[in-house]
Protein backbone atom coordinates (compact mmCIF):
# COMPACT_ATOMS: atom_id res chain seq x y z
CA UNK A 1 0.00 0.00 0.00
CA UNK A 2 1.01 3.36 -0.61
CA UNK A 3 1.98 5.71 2.03
CA UNK A 4 -0.26 8.60 2.25
CA UNK A 5 0.61 11.99 4.36
CA UNK A 6 -2.99 13.29 6.15
CA UNK A 7 -3.71 16.38 7.38
CA UNK A 8 -6.61 16.35 9.68
CA UNK A 9 -6.92 20.66 8.98
CA UNK A 10 -8.94 22.77 11.28
CA UNK A 11 -8.09 20.63 15.32
CA UNK A 12 -11.83 21.80 16.49
CA UNK A 13 -13.73 20.17 13.37
CA UNK A 14 -14.44 16.49 12.13
CA UNK A 15 -11.23 15.77 10.11
CA UNK A 16 -9.18 14.31 13.28
CA UNK A 17 -12.48 12.05 14.13
CA UNK A 18 -12.94 10.96 10.57
CA UNK A 19 -8.91 10.20 10.41
CA UNK A 20 -9.51 8.14 13.71
CA UNK A 21 -12.36 6.19 11.76
CA UNK A 22 -10.67 5.89 8.52
CA UNK A 23 -7.85 4.29 10.00
CA UNK A 24 -9.81 1.95 12.53
CA UNK A 25 -11.81 0.92 9.34
CA UNK A 26 -8.85 0.29 6.96
CA UNK A 27 -5.87 -1.15 9.16
CA UNK A 28 -4.01 -2.35 6.34
CA UNK A 29 -3.52 1.57 4.76
CA UNK A 30 -0.39 2.96 5.75
CA UNK A 31 -1.10 6.33 7.19
CA UNK A 32 1.43 9.28 8.12
CA UNK A 33 -0.49 11.55 9.78
CA UNK A 34 1.29 15.05 10.45
CA UNK A 35 -1.03 16.16 13.55
CA UNK A 36 -0.89 16.83 17.36
CA UNK A 37 -0.76 13.35 18.77
CA UNK A 38 -2.58 14.93 21.67
CA UNK A 39 -5.17 15.59 19.61
CA UNK A 40 -5.97 12.66 18.25
CA UNK A 41 -5.32 11.01 21.43
CA UNK A 42 -8.40 13.09 22.91
CA UNK A 43 -10.34 12.20 19.90
CA UNK A 44 -9.92 8.85 20.24
CA UNK A 45 -10.88 8.46 23.40
CA UNK A 46 -13.81 10.41 22.91
CA UNK A 47 -15.30 8.00 20.38
CA UNK A 48 -14.18 5.21 22.63
CA UNK A 49 -11.52 3.98 20.01
CA UNK A 50 -7.94 1.76 20.56
CA UNK A 51 -5.83 4.25 19.10
CA UNK A 52 -1.98 3.27 18.28
CA UNK A 53 -0.24 6.13 17.97
CA UNK A 54 3.42 5.47 16.76
CA UNK A 55 5.82 8.59 17.05
CA UNK A 56 7.38 8.80 13.56
CA UNK A 57 10.32 10.61 12.25
CA UNK A 58 12.03 10.75 9.14
CA UNK A 59 13.45 7.04 8.09
CA UNK A 60 11.27 5.48 10.25
CA UNK A 61 9.14 2.47 8.67
CA UNK A 62 4.84 3.71 8.21
CA UNK A 63 3.80 0.61 9.65
CA UNK A 64 -0.21 -0.63 9.08
CA UNK A 65 -2.29 -0.58 11.90
CA UNK A 66 -1.10 2.13 13.52
CA UNK A 67 -1.67 5.65 13.56
CA UNK A 68 1.75 6.81 12.30
CA UNK A 69 1.96 10.61 13.32
CA UNK A 70 4.51 13.42 12.89
CA UNK A 71 4.06 15.81 15.52
CA UNK A 72 3.22 19.18 15.37
CA UNK A 73 2.29 20.92 18.34
CA UNK A 74 -0.89 23.02 18.55
CA UNK A 75 -1.04 26.35 20.20
CA UNK A 76 -3.77 25.56 22.43
CA UNK A 77 -5.80 22.83 23.34
CA UNK A 78 -9.13 22.89 21.26
CA UNK A 79 -12.64 22.76 21.81
CA UNK A 80 -14.47 20.74 19.37
CA UNK A 81 -17.10 23.06 17.52
CA UNK A 82 -15.23 26.20 18.63
CA UNK A 83 -12.75 27.81 16.31
CA UNK A 84 -9.51 29.89 17.95
CA UNK A 85 -7.54 31.80 15.51
CA UNK A 86 -4.42 30.90 17.97
CA UNK A 87 -4.62 27.55 16.43
CA UNK A 88 -4.57 28.68 12.82
CA UNK A 89 -0.89 28.55 12.22
CA UNK A 90 -1.05 25.04 13.50
CA UNK A 91 -2.41 23.91 10.75
CA UNK A 92 -0.66 25.97 7.93
CA UNK A 93 2.13 24.14 9.76
CA UNK A 94 0.74 20.82 9.20
CA UNK A 95 0.37 21.43 5.46
CA UNK A 96 3.72 22.92 5.22
CA UNK A 97 5.07 19.46 7.22
CA UNK A 98 3.44 16.94 5.03
CA UNK A 99 4.20 18.88 1.62
CA UNK A 100 7.27 18.57 2.93
CA UNK A 101 7.10 14.66 3.57
CA UNK A 102 5.58 14.02 0.25
CA UNK A 103 8.64 16.17 -1.76
CA UNK A 104 11.01 13.92 -0.50
CA UNK A 105 9.50 10.50 -0.72
CA UNK A 106 8.40 10.02 2.45
CA UNK A 107 5.17 9.39 1.83
CA UNK A 108 3.33 8.99 -2.03
CA UNK A 109 0.69 11.08 -2.07
CA UNK A 110 -0.97 14.36 0.50
CA UNK A 111 -4.79 13.94 1.34
CA UNK A 112 -6.09 16.84 3.13
CA UNK A 113 -8.96 17.48 5.80
CA UNK A 114 -11.25 20.27 6.11
CA UNK A 115 -9.82 23.87 6.80
CA UNK A 116 -11.80 26.62 8.36
CA UNK A 117 -10.62 29.75 5.57
CA UNK A 118 -12.92 32.52 7.98
CA UNK A 119 -10.68 31.64 11.19
CA UNK A 120 -7.08 31.78 9.30
CA UNK A 121 -7.82 34.65 8.07
CA UNK A 122 -8.86 36.13 11.50
CA UNK A 123 -5.66 35.33 12.69
CA UNK A 124 -4.06 37.33 10.34
CA UNK A 125 -2.75 34.77 7.76
CA UNK A 126 -4.02 35.55 4.35
CA UNK A 127 -5.50 32.24 3.16
CA UNK A 128 -7.94 31.67 -0.30
CA UNK A 129 -8.21 28.07 -0.20
CA UNK A 130 -5.98 24.68 -0.15
CA UNK A 131 -5.71 25.11 -4.08
CA UNK A 132 -3.81 28.48 -3.88
CA UNK A 133 -1.89 27.51 -0.45
CA UNK A 134 -0.11 24.60 -1.66
CA UNK A 135 0.45 25.86 -5.24
CA UNK A 136 2.62 29.12 -3.70
CA UNK A 137 4.18 25.88 -1.23
CA UNK A 138 5.20 23.81 -4.42
CA UNK A 139 6.34 26.62 -6.62
CA UNK A 140 4.48 26.52 -9.50
CA UNK A 141 2.06 29.51 -11.22
CA UNK A 142 -0.53 27.94 -11.67
CA UNK A 143 -2.62 24.80 -10.73
CA UNK A 144 -6.28 23.14 -11.36
CA UNK A 145 -8.70 22.48 -9.10
CA UNK A 146 -10.81 19.36 -10.04
CA UNK A 147 -13.72 17.90 -7.59
CA UNK A 148 -13.95 14.48 -8.96
CA UNK A 149 -17.27 11.96 -8.29
CA UNK A 150 -18.35 8.92 -10.04
CA UNK A 151 -19.71 10.09 -13.62
CA UNK A 152 -18.53 13.66 -13.34
CA UNK A 153 -15.51 15.51 -12.92
CA UNK A 154 -15.18 19.46 -12.92
CA UNK A 155 -12.60 21.78 -13.56
CA UNK A 156 -12.81 25.86 -12.34
CA UNK A 157 -11.02 28.46 -14.39
CA UNK A 158 -11.51 30.26 -11.13
CA UNK A 159 -11.72 29.44 -7.93
CA UNK A 160 -12.41 30.95 -4.79
CA UNK A 161 -13.18 35.15 -6.54
CA UNK A 162 -15.93 37.43 -5.91
CA UNK A 163 -18.48 36.97 -8.73
CA UNK A 164 -18.08 40.21 -9.86
CA UNK A 165 -14.29 39.64 -10.52
CA UNK A 166 -14.78 36.25 -12.12
CA UNK A 167 -14.70 37.62 -16.04
CA UNK A 168 -11.82 40.03 -15.64
CA UNK A 169 -9.79 37.24 -14.49
CA UNK A 170 -10.35 34.81 -17.32
CA UNK A 171 -7.85 35.90 -19.74
CA UNK A 172 -6.89 33.55 -22.93
CA UNK A 173 -3.26 32.67 -21.26
CA UNK A 174 -5.30 31.64 -17.84
CA UNK A 175 -8.06 29.62 -19.82
CA UNK A 176 -5.34 27.96 -22.20
CA UNK A 177 -3.14 26.90 -19.19
CA UNK A 178 -6.21 25.71 -17.35
CA UNK A 179 -7.21 23.47 -20.06
CA UNK A 180 -3.66 22.37 -20.93
CA UNK A 181 -3.01 20.90 -17.13
CA UNK A 182 -6.55 19.18 -16.82
CA UNK A 183 -5.73 17.70 -20.56
CA UNK A 184 -2.25 16.33 -19.01
CA UNK A 185 -3.68 15.22 -15.89
CA UNK A 186 -6.01 13.14 -17.16
CA UNK A 187 -3.72 11.80 -19.62
CA UNK A 188 -0.55 11.09 -16.98
CA UNK A 189 -2.39 10.41 -13.63
CA UNK A 190 -5.92 9.09 -14.51
CA UNK A 191 -4.89 7.15 -17.93
CA UNK A 192 -7.14 8.36 -19.97
CA UNK A 193 -5.15 8.19 -23.65
CA UNK A 194 -7.00 10.51 -25.37
CA UNK A 195 -8.52 13.15 -22.96
CA UNK A 196 -12.20 15.04 -23.88
CA UNK A 197 -13.45 17.84 -22.47
CA UNK A 198 -16.36 20.21 -21.81
CA UNK A 199 -15.74 23.80 -21.71
CA UNK A 200 -18.31 25.95 -20.30
CA UNK A 201 -19.54 29.74 -22.08
CA UNK A 202 -19.55 32.17 -18.75
CA UNK A 203 -22.66 33.50 -19.68
CA UNK A 204 -26.11 32.50 -19.93
CA UNK A 205 -26.65 30.56 -23.44
CA UNK A 206 -22.88 30.72 -23.65
CA UNK A 207 -23.49 34.07 -24.81
CA UNK A 208 -26.46 33.80 -27.28
CA UNK A 209 -24.06 35.11 -29.94
CA UNK A 210 -22.85 38.16 -28.33
CA UNK A 211 -26.00 39.14 -27.02
CA UNK A 212 -25.54 38.42 -23.33
CA UNK A 213 -21.97 38.49 -23.35
CA UNK A 214 -18.83 38.42 -25.21
CA UNK A 215 -16.36 36.51 -23.43
CA UNK A 216 -17.35 33.30 -25.24
CA UNK A 217 -16.70 35.06 -29.07
CA UNK A 218 -13.19 36.75 -27.70
CA UNK A 219 -11.32 34.45 -25.24
CA UNK A 220 -12.93 31.29 -24.96
CA UNK A 221 -13.77 29.92 -28.20
CA UNK A 222 -10.35 31.68 -30.42
CA UNK A 223 -8.66 29.62 -27.13
CA UNK A 224 -10.66 26.40 -27.79
CA UNK A 225 -9.90 26.79 -31.43
CA UNK A 226 -6.21 27.20 -31.05
CA UNK A 227 -5.86 24.17 -28.82
CA UNK A 228 -8.09 21.90 -30.68
CA UNK A 229 -5.42 22.73 -33.68
CA UNK A 230 -3.06 21.49 -31.26
CA UNK A 231 -4.85 17.77 -31.23
CA UNK A 232 -6.66 18.32 -27.95
CA UNK A 233 -10.51 17.08 -28.39
CA UNK A 234 -12.37 20.18 -26.64
CA UNK A 235 -15.99 20.82 -27.50
CA UNK A 236 -17.58 24.32 -26.62
CA UNK A 237 -18.04 26.65 -25.52
CA UNK A 238 -21.20 24.73 -24.13
CA UNK A 239 -24.32 26.52 -22.43
CA UNK A 240 -23.71 25.95 -18.53
CA UNK A 241 -27.44 24.84 -18.64
CA UNK A 242 -27.49 21.93 -21.14
CA UNK A 243 -23.70 20.63 -19.93
CA UNK A 244 -25.07 18.80 -17.72
CA UNK A 245 -27.40 16.28 -19.33
CA UNK A 246 -26.37 12.71 -19.22
CA UNK A 247 -26.01 13.03 -23.40
CA UNK A 248 -23.92 15.22 -22.79
CA UNK A 249 -21.83 14.18 -19.91
CA UNK A 250 -21.38 10.45 -21.65
CA UNK A 251 -18.78 12.65 -24.53
CA UNK A 252 -16.06 14.02 -22.03
CA UNK A 253 -14.11 13.45 -19.75
CA UNK A 254 -13.99 16.38 -17.55
CA UNK A 255 -16.03 19.02 -17.70
CA UNK A 256 -13.96 22.61 -18.00
CA UNK A 257 -16.48 25.52 -15.48
CA UNK A 258 -15.36 29.13 -15.77
CA UNK A 259 -16.28 29.87 -12.01
CA UNK A 260 -16.67 28.11 -8.99
CA UNK A 261 -20.28 28.02 -8.42
CA UNK A 262 -21.16 27.05 -12.34
CA UNK A 263 -19.91 23.39 -11.95
CA UNK A 264 -19.67 22.40 -8.36
CA UNK A 265 -23.10 22.81 -7.35
CA UNK A 266 -24.21 20.32 -9.56
CA UNK A 267 -21.20 17.84 -9.08
CA UNK A 268 -21.93 17.98 -5.28
CA UNK A 269 -25.73 17.44 -6.16
CA UNK A 270 -24.36 14.25 -7.74
CA UNK A 271 -21.86 13.10 -5.20
CA UNK A 272 -21.97 14.80 -1.93
CA UNK A 273 -20.01 12.72 0.62
CA UNK A 274 -18.20 10.67 -1.63
CA UNK A 275 -16.43 13.55 -4.23
CA UNK A 276 -13.08 14.41 -4.13
CA UNK A 277 -10.98 17.81 -4.23
CA UNK A 278 -8.35 17.11 -6.32
CA UNK A 279 -5.70 19.32 -7.21
CA UNK A 280 -3.98 19.56 -10.68
CA UNK A 281 -0.39 20.46 -11.66
CA UNK A 282 1.25 20.22 -8.48
CA UNK A 283 4.29 18.33 -8.57
CA UNK A 284 2.77 15.40 -6.34
CA UNK A 285 -0.80 13.54 -5.40
CA UNK A 286 -3.03 16.12 -3.95
CA UNK A 287 -6.34 14.96 -2.43
CA UNK A 288 -9.31 15.92 -0.64
CA UNK A 289 -12.40 15.87 1.26
CA UNK A 290 -15.47 17.64 -0.82
CA UNK A 291 -16.79 19.04 2.72
CA UNK A 292 -16.02 21.31 5.36
CA UNK A 293 -15.13 21.42 8.99
CA UNK A 294 -18.52 20.46 10.06
CA UNK A 295 -18.10 22.35 13.92
CA UNK A 296 -21.81 21.59 14.43
CA UNK A 297 -21.00 17.76 14.37
CA UNK A 298 -17.52 17.47 15.90
CA UNK A 299 -17.47 15.99 19.13
CA UNK A 300 -20.53 14.20 18.40
CA UNK A 301 -18.87 10.42 17.20
CA UNK A 302 -21.42 11.39 13.93
CA UNK A 303 -19.15 12.41 11.16
CA UNK A 304 -19.55 10.42 7.65
CA UNK A 305 -16.28 8.95 6.61
CA UNK A 306 -17.02 8.25 2.77
CA UNK A 307 -15.38 11.52 1.45
CA UNK A 308 -12.07 10.88 3.19
CA UNK A 309 -12.34 7.57 1.83
CA UNK A 310 -13.16 8.76 -1.68
CA UNK A 311 -10.04 11.05 -0.78
CA UNK A 312 -7.67 8.07 0.20
CA UNK A 313 -8.87 5.63 -3.31
CA UNK A 314 -8.15 8.18 -5.72
CA UNK A 315 -4.76 9.39 -4.22
CA UNK A 316 -4.03 5.39 -4.28
CA UNK A 317 -5.11 4.80 -8.29
CA UNK A 318 -3.30 8.02 -8.91
CA UNK A 319 -0.18 6.92 -7.25
CA UNK A 320 -0.58 3.15 -8.86
CA UNK A 321 -0.82 5.15 -12.64
CA UNK A 322 1.75 7.70 -11.85
CA UNK A 323 4.12 5.19 -11.43
CA UNK A 324 3.14 2.63 -13.88
CA UNK A 325 3.36 5.85 -16.89
CA UNK A 326 6.84 6.05 -15.15
CA UNK A 327 7.74 2.12 -15.55
CA UNK A 328 6.57 2.26 -19.39
CA UNK A 329 8.79 5.58 -20.22
CA UNK A 330 11.84 4.24 -18.54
Amino acid sequence: MPVLAITPGEPAGIGPEILLKYQQAHPESRILAVADPGLLSRTAQSLGIEADLFSWRPGDDVLPGKINCLATDLAEREQPGQLNPANASYVLDTLRAAVSLVRAGHATALVTGPVHKGVINDAGHPFSGHTEFLAKLAGVPQVVMMLATPGLRVCLVTTHLPLRAVADAITPAKLETVISITEASLREQFGIDNPRLQILGLNPHAGEGGHLGHEEDEIIRPVIERLRAQGMDLRGPVPADTAFNPPHLEQCDAVVAMYHDQGLPVLKHMGFGNSVNITLGLPFIRTSVDHGTALDLAGSGKADTGSLEAAVVAAEKMAVQKLSRSRYRD
